[in-house]
């Protein structure tokens, strides 16, 4: 197998495929794989098959665990609501909700992958599906063959490309992320996720590095900005205009950085397909995601979880089978998924009026951990296995 980018979905797929015995390569086309971004949310549907990977003890190194998360009043900071995390999640779930440095995790995820599969430099420039293989084409002129080729290169993929034509659509938003000591922000409760929502934008902090730094994500109208990168600096002066007449533990946090990046916000449309008979896509190379759910990277996970356990059942000459059905399970958890973000993105940034007040009655119940069972209790490898025991009852 070869799997296109080696970001957070590439290398969860190689530490699956490897579970189950499969041998694969990961093609990365950076030179090294620099430990840069911010923080990242891992809620139970995603840090589930991380800890059957195991992960665990790589990742109580690094992470942290909220007990919650609160939900407050852009202005005056006022809690809203709160949905109860910590050991009540882990026993309903069966897993931790995690906040974790994005580079922490990577080098968790490269340590789980065996020695040699990671492959720098190649930066690849096309796909092309042959009789019963895929190739593999670099901007070096090399080749590399396999019977399946999975794109997880991101949201500007080249493998995607080969199966649709589409482009990535700006969402007319933007985000500051920065990264500060815990103790540089006094007022902010360093064990849980704060978000506060208000007219046009909201943002979300929450502890990283086991617990001794915040990370937070800001959101701002784009206006003219088009940088897509962890490395493109903002200003921090820039972010704190975007908050004039926020809550001032909110603006004490945003200035606290030295530093802050900002990152163009940009999703694609919902492809016509993501697979072909050798050809696939997970992650952000099949369903780019706005971070308004903080659900990319548990999405990318269970893609990676269910398509090797779909291999893992499959010959070379069920593979394409094998595609097909990982598209039919996959794509309308990720579309319900996506109409989550959407929700989330229109009540975040209500203005102040009649539709905020309608929002803020219902917030306790669409809150509460209960109503989050559908998402959090999601078992990507046991739908995986539920759906093989139904094709094989059908033939």
């Amino acid at each position: 197998m070869a799997v296109v980018g080696a970001g957070m979905a590439g290398l969860t797929l190689a530490a699956a495929l490897a579970r189950h015995g499969i041998e694969c390569r990961v093609f990365e086309q950076t030179g090294g794989l620099a430990a840069v971004g911010a923080g990242i949310q891992l809620s139970p549907n995603g840090t589930r098959p991380l800890l059957e990977l195991g992960l665990g003890p790589a990742l109580d190194r690094v992470a942290a665990r909220p007990g919650a998360i609160e939900v407050r009043r852009w202005d005056d900071g006022r809690l809203l609501t709160s949905t109860v995390l910590g050991a009540d999640c882990e026993r309903a779930y069966r897993a931790p909700y995690l906040t974790v440095h994005r580079a922490d995790l990577q080098r968790c995820l490269l340590d789980a992958v065996p020695a040699g599969v990671v492959r720098l430099g190649r930066r690849c420039v096309g796909v092309r599906e042959l009789d019963g293989t895929a190739r593999v084409e670099f901007a070096d002129g090399s080749v590399a063959e396999a019977d399946v080729v999975v794109g997880a290169d991101g949201i500007r993929s080249v493998v995607r490309g080969c199966l649709v034509e589409d482009a990535p659509r700006p969402s007319g938003q933007a985000v500051f992320r920065g990264v500060v000591d815990i103790a540089a922000v006094p007022g902010i409760s360093g064990g849980d996720v704060s978000i506060w929502v208000g007219p046009g934008r909201h943002c979300v902090c929450y502890p990283i590095s086991a617990g001794r730094r915040l990370s937070f994500a800001a959101s701002t109208p784009a206006g003219d900005w088009r940088e897509e990168s962890w490395s493109v600096r903002g200003e921090v002066s820039d972010l704190l205009a975007a908050y004039t007449g926020w809550s001032p533990v909110l603006r004490a946090l945003l200035a606290a950085p030295e530093s802050v990046s900002r990152w163009a916000l940009h999703d694609r449309p919902e492809p016509a397909r993501w697979s072909g008979a050798r050809t696939t896509l997970v992650g952000d190379a099949a369903h780019p995601m706005l971070p308004f759910g903080a659900q990319g990277l548990s999405q990318g996970v269970e893609d990676a979880v269910t398509l090797a356990a779909l291999l893992a059942r499959s010959s070379a000459d069920t593979v394409p089978h094998a595609l097909r059905r990982y598209e039919r399970i996959r794509r309308p958890r990720v579309a319900r998924v996506r109409r989550f973000v959407a929700d989330n993105q229109r009540d975040h940034h209500l203005l102040d009026g009649p539709g905020q007040h309608a929002r803020d009655r219902t917030l306790d119940d669409d809150w509460e951990l209960d109503s989050r069972a559908w998402l959090f209790g999601h078992d990507a490898e046991r739908v995986a296995a539920a759906v093989g025991r139904t094709d094989g009852a059908r033939r």
